[in-house]
């Protein structure tokens, strides 16, 4: 049974969406870790401010947490009984993260006007850079989770069909 629930991937490989389908579905609580991180102003808290949100969050019975920060991957990793990882083709991601340009969102605290170039960067680094590290921590901490490896946004929209009955 899901209780505690995380989700990760490159950005733009759709997390948010899958999470928001995923607590419409399921019923529990969803948290945005960057709308722990950032604040409207498009300014961040203090790390020691976001691990204390994040421990918060950790402790409670229920919950799906969206989003990477690697730097809390491994606490994350340890605390949950369930990873969905979004590991989707790059041109996917790319385009996933162009089309939200504009569009009002729950998990950011501000509208994104563009795709600037030093978030794009994160986006084509992140197979090589991010990815890897990724699947040692969920070798060392998945034996005992359910971990759910989605290779395609169709996979994961099965998956969200198949879990609503």
């Amino acid at each position: 049974m899901m209780q505690k629930v995380i989700v990760i991937g490159s950005p733009g490989s759709g997390k948010s969406t899958f999470s928001r389908k995923l607590r419409d579905a399921i019923g529990l609580p969803l948290y945005y870790l960057d709308m722990l991180w950032h604040k409207p102003d498009r300014t961040t808290v203090s790390r020691q401010e976001f691990d204390a949100k994040l421990n918060d969050i950790l402790m409670r019975d229920k919950w799906i947490i969206d989003g990477n920060y690697n730097r809390t991957l491994e606490i994350r990793l340890k605390n949950c009984d369930t990873v969905f990882l979004m590991d989707f083709p790059l041109n996917i991601c790319l385009s996933g993260a162009e089309s939200r340009v504009g569009k009002e969102r729950e998990d950011i605290p501000w509208t994104e006007t563009e795709l600037d170039n030093e978030f794009k960067q994160f986006i084509l680094d992140f197979p090589k850079e991010s990815l890897p590290r990724i699947y040692q921590l969920i070798e060392k901490y998945g034996k005992d989770k359910n971990v759910y490896i989605f290779k395609s946004r169709e996979e994961a929209e099965e998956y969200i069909r198949f879990i609503q009955g």
